[in-house]
């Protein structure tokens, strides 16, 4: 099943959050992590963790020690985006990310 996506760098944004939000609902991921996992800027990451609310899902940083970058990120509600779909097409996303 193609998804039909043209590219454009609206459909990028949108892919690039739901590629990260998956990513952080899938196991505990601080910017660190997620920089070496994606290969993503770092500012590129917190951009995109930061515009999460605009498609309603809900992130959180759960702080987890003494430092104010030790922790990671939580998805405590996925709003109206599907999660399950995006599991389904996660390799497609990955695909036009790249």
């Amino acid at each position: 099943m193609s998804l039909n996506f043209t590219g454009s760098k609206q459909q990028k944004a949108f892919l690039r959050k739901l590629y990260i939000a998956y990513l952080i609902d899938s196991e505990r991921h601080n910017l660190l992590s997620l920089h070496k996992l994606t290969e993503m800027p770092r500012r590129t990451l917190q951009d995109a963790i930061a515009a999460l609310a605009d498609l309603a899902i809900e992130c959180e940083f759960v702080q987890d020690g003494e430092r104010n970058n030790a922790g990671y990120y939580r998805i405590n509600h996925w709003g109206a985006i599907e999660r399950n779909w995006v599991a389904a097409n996660l390799e497609q996303i990955i695909s036009e990310l790249n």
